[in-house]
């Protein structure tokens, strides 16, 4: 399985660690740890990914090709 890599931008504000993926807008988390915002930031991602995924192929109907391109 091919693994796609994406840039998380984390910063601390506070008390709290936000951060962001860059190239995926609306995924955003911020909790009180720096691991804790990793993980949150890696579950998010995949589940906005599975959503995205899910509703391109909803949006196509039934007749539609998938090309996997790499960049």
């Amino acid at each position: 399985m091919i693994k796609n890599e994406y840039t998380a931008v984390i910063k601390k504000d506070g008390d709290w660690w936000i951060g962001w993926i860059a190239e995926v807008p609306g995924v955003n988390c911020q909790e009180k740890t720096l691991e804790e915002l990793k993980e949150t930031l890696e579950v998010t991602l995949k589940e906005a990914l599975e959503f995205n995924r899910q509703d391109a192929f909803s949006a196509a109907g039934n007749d539609y090709k998938k090309e996997k391109i790499a960049v």
